[in-house]
């Protein structure tokens, strides 16, 4: 394999392995905030314990995911230089404005979060909670822009050895190096097109992570008969989220898929591997892409495609016979992931309403009905669906925008170092294959403790920080 194959291996595979941890960091962070406000208010000592233990794998996930992200950044300087340069001014603002008002707000206040339980009052460590939650969210904010840039470029235009480049110019191979994009207007690249789509499904995909973590214990300990009364509350606090993100999902990704219509033809036609242009566009609820006979096999809503980006079946969709071959994604593993995608959210959808419907029955907490166990049995490995979701999002998204880095202006293959070798390249990957394997077998067997252990057992003295008492009685 040549060294632009290996690179985007690395690539993948770092940054893949990276987002198993910030969708659950970000959902969880939301769930302490619900939790921690559920024992403001009733002073419940079950509520503050339910904090307790899962402020401790929020922790954990949050460790490896600073980590194991740090990687990515230097791998922007190793194998994909070229690019670097190109995007320095607009990628430079953005993360910098993560550093600014994510970064610092999260490890500001991250040491209450973990530390501060028996050190400071009740209202303070609510407030470094909120603080943790919504430093994780801003750190999203700033890269889903960074990357919504990439698809959607705006605010910005191309410049050649320091001068303004033509209207709809080109790259050629001698440009680059010399080439760089140059921001015009830093507020319209953060609100660029595809920006505030994006970022509304990712972040409902993150809330569902962080839900249907804390719904898989709570199932768990139901089957096991353990920590009743924790189990049962944590499954009522997951499904109350993990309903609310199902659902919104559909509405953000309704919406992201009219701005893939209007800014990425060739994308969605990927997705839906429609091949012919023209108006009443089926909707494939599955299939197979036959790329040789460009054809597509499989069940389909007449007019689907055609009625959900533009509400009318005579809206014409451009098909990938009108797309040069150099210009379409690889077509059959865009249409399989974002397929998976679609069916593991209705899948979220329909779990989240049978666990409701027990709930609202006083049904959920009885593992020996049978429509309750086998809610539970599955509600148990329902952890991964979110996960599998969230990377099968990402790789659409990126394979789909194939073959541009830069939609429009730069190439995937333009963007690689000049200097790296392919045995380098994959000296790197069996080193970070190693690393990573190690770190996610640690973090396996210290989730896998803390759930054995359980919450400790409820007690009314640690309802209140003893601090915060001593200050009362004084």
């Amino acid at each position: 394999m040549n060294v632009e194959i290996l690179s985007r291996i690395q690539f993948a595979f770092t940054v893949a392995f990276h987002y198993l941890y910030p969708p659950l960091s970000i959902g969880l962070g939301l769930v302490l905030v619900m939790m921690e406000a559920r024992w403001l208010r009733t002073r419940d000592p079950l509520y503050h314990n339910m904090a307790r233990f899962w402020t401790k794998v929020f922790g954990l996930i949050f460790g490896l995911g600073v980590a194991t992200g740090i990687v990515l950044e230097f791998e922007f300087g190793t194998n994909w230089a070229t690019y670097s340069r190109f995007v320095g001014d607009i990628f430079g603002s953005a993360l910098a404005a993560e550093g600014i008002f994510a970064f610092f707000l999260e490890s500001g206040f991250l040491a209450i979060l973990l530390f501060g339980w028996d050190k400071v009052g009740p209202g303070l460590h609510f407030f470094a909670t909120c603080m943790v939650a919504l430093g994780a969210h801003f750190s999203a904010v700033w890269i889903i822009v960074a990357n919504s840039w990439q698809q959607t470029p705006a605010g910005s235009h191309l410049e050649l050895h320091g001068v303004p480049a033509p209207a709809g110019y080109r790259l050629q191979p001698e440009d680059l190096g010399h080439a760089r994009m140059v921001i015009d207007d830093f507020w319209e690249v953060v609100f660029n097109p595809s920006s505030m789509d994006r970022l509304g499904h990712t972040l409902v995909g993150c809330w569902s992570a962080g839900a249907f973590l804390v719904v898989s214990v709570g199932a768990y300990y139901l089957l096991r008969r353990r920590h009743l009364e924790f189990a049962r509350s944590s499954l009522k606090f997951g499904l109350a989220l993990g309903l609310c993100a199902s659902l919104l999902s559909l509405a953000t990704g309704h919406s992201s898929a009219i701005g893939v219509a209007r800014h990425q033809p060739s994308k969605l036609a990927a997705m839906e591997g429609k091949w012919e242009t023209g108006p009443d566009a089926p909707l494939h609820l599955f299939g197979w892409v036959d790329t040789k006979a460009e054809r597509t096999h499989g069940p389909a809503f007449p007019g689907g495609l055609s009625l959900l980006i533009a509400g009318d079946r005579n809206q014409v969709v451009t098909g990938l016979k009108d797309i040069p071959p150099d210009l379409r994604p690889p077509i059959q593993p865009t249409f399989q992931l974002f397929h998976l995608m679609v069916a593991i959210g209705f899948s979220l959808i329909g779990l989240s309403i049978w666990g409701c419907l027990l709930w609202w029955r006083n049904a959920l907490h009885d593992p020996t009905r049978p429509l309750t166990r086998v809610f539970l049995l599955l509600a148990v490995p329902s952890v991964l669906l979110p996960q599998i979701a969230n990377q099968a999002g990402w790789f659409t998204a990126e394979i789909g925008r194939q073959p541009w880095i830069v939609w429009g202006f730069l190439r995937t293959s333009e963007g690689l170092s000049k200097v790296v070798k392919a045995n380098q390249v994959v000296a790197s990957l069996i080193g970070f294959g190693l690393i990573y394997l190690l770190l996610f077998l640690l973090f396996l067997y210290l989730l896998t403790r803390k759930i054995q252990h359980g919450p400790e057992p409820v007690e009314e003295s640690h309802t209140l920080p003893k601090a915060w008492m001593k200050q009362q009685r004084a």
